[in-house]
């Protein structure tokens, strides 16, 4: 998959060449712009930024969520990624550790006996 900084991002800040990143995609509008339910002001100001909050804030629904697959044009760069890890990929990384330790120890216990 294609990574594009956010500063490359940036420099697509036009109503004819209007990029945003949403949840850390990149989305290329400027086709859309004119088809946007929230009007087209509403899409310019956000142009060649992150928009997630706002696009959030705004509660978007399922269908629209659908629609933004067509302007997916790549994953944010992983250096501009804001965020943490989710809860989730914390705690499979913690037990990832722990069975690799344990794994280890058993392991020199084995070749200590032998």
């Amino acid at each position: 998959m294609v990574e594009i900084s956010l500063e490359t991002v940036k420099l697509h800040n036009t109503p004819s060449d209007l990029w945003v990143v949403i949840e850390n995609k990149v989305y290329d509008l400027s086709k859309f712009r004119s088809e946007h339910p929230g009007g087209e002001e509403t899409l310019d100001e956000v142009a060649g930024r992150d928009a997630t909050q706002d696009f959030i804030d705004v509660g978007h629904s399922q269908e629209a969520r659908e629609m933004m697959k067509k302007y997916f044009i790549g994953d944010l760069a992983a250096k501009d990624c804001k965020g943490k890890l989710p809860l989730r990929e914390i705690g499979i990384c913690l037990v990832s550790v722990a069975i690799g330790a344990a794994a280890v120890l058993l392991l020199k216990q084995i070749v200590a006996r032998n």
